[in-house]
């Protein structure tokens, strides 16, 4: 139990620690590449931020957990919405970029539609984890030739020097950014793998069945990483990272997580994700757009509407798990 709690721990600091390297050498790299930092946020650090969800997804699905596998995927897309965003707006209520409303949110819930709706046979096999992935190399490809194409530099260097031009003083360079990226990809995903192993020790004693524990432990564990970035990017003024964060995470863990776990293994959905959890992740992601669109920002009373949209969601696993139901 005392090893449980110390692996918990041990995580959160690696996770806090992560974050802030990988957001540094994000932002060298979109001064460099003279990508807007939304880009950078939407690809790079999205994809770095989901890698605890796609070693806890291949692990679970190679080990024939389908509960974990699949409801660590949603699980995580319902918490970055809800706690994720939800926290971070009420700590500073979050602008919002007109791509991420015209273009990135369409994205992730078309993503999220075409998961129910390929799950709903209860299975998502090597075929249609191959167009996940297919999808997710064309929606990248065009996010970095619409940005080159549309000058993406002027806007990149308002982004990036705006706020806090001591971050660009003296001027990046592509090594050392690459580095920090990287450790703070290696960072996070170590911080995750003691948080999860730790806080799954500890729920497992209690008796919470495996569904449940991916779509709640598990779930919140992988998507700390988030968390992390999204508040330390927030905290420096790079609200395009901190938003872009979510929403790519959210894209990236359909697409490319369940997409790469699917093709390395096909996927048994479990009835209980199909019926509810894949509906509160359609509706969390539905209920994102009217309060992005509200004044361009996500405001610190529709930030407790998300934190108040997670505590209904928990409050249901948990009468799951424990009720009658």
């Amino acid at each position: 139990m005392l090893i449980a709690v110390g692996l918990v721990v041990v995580g959160l600091v690696l996770l806090v620690f992560g974050a802030d390297v990988l957001v540094k050498g994000a932002i060298g790299l979109a001064t460099l590449a003279r990508l807007s930092q939304a880009v950078i946020g939407l690809t790079i650090v999205a994809a770095g931020t989901s890698m605890p969800e796609l070693v806890v997804s291949v692990n679970a699905a190679l080990s024939d957990s389908v509960g974990l596998a699949v409801g660590n995927v949603v699980g995580s897309n319902i918490f970055n919405i809800t706690a994720i965003l939800g926290i971070c707006a009420m700590v500073r209520p979050l602008r919002i970029l007109s791509d991420s409303v015209r273009l990135e949110w369409p994205v992730m819930m078309l993503a999220s539609m075409q998961l129910h709706l390929l799950a709903r046979d209860g299975s998502v096999d090597r075929l249609e984890g191959g167009f996940f992935l297919i999808a997710l190399a064309a929606f990248t490809g065009y996010m970095v030739w619409a940005t080159r194409r549309g000058g993406g530099g002027s806007a990149d260097t308002k982004g990036v020097d705006g706020d806090e031009a001591v971050e660009v003083t003296p001027p990046p360079r592509l090594l050392p950014s690459l580095g920090l990226v990287g450790g703070g990809v290696l960072l996070l995903v170590a911080g995750a793998e003691s948080l999860v192993h730790g806080a799954t020790t500890l729920a497992r004693g209690a008796g919470v069945s495996e569904t449940i524990i991916g779509l709640t432990v598990v779930a919140a564990g992988t998507s700390l990483p988030e968390l992390a970035t999204s508040l330390v990017a927030s905290h420096r003024g790079k609200d395009d990272i901190a938003v872009t964060n979510i929403i790519g995470s959210n894209i990236f863990n359909i697409l490319f997580i369940l997409g790469s776990t699917a093709v390395i293994a096909p996927l048994a959905v479990p009835a209980e994700i199909i019926e509810r959890d894949n509906w509160w992740m359609l509706g969390v992601s539905l209920l994102l757009l009217p309060l992005m669109r509200s004044g361009m920002a996500i405001s610190r009373a529709e930030g407790a509407v998300l934190v108040a949209a997670f505590l209904a969601y928990m409050a249901m696993l948990g009468q799951a798990a424990f009720g009658n139901g």
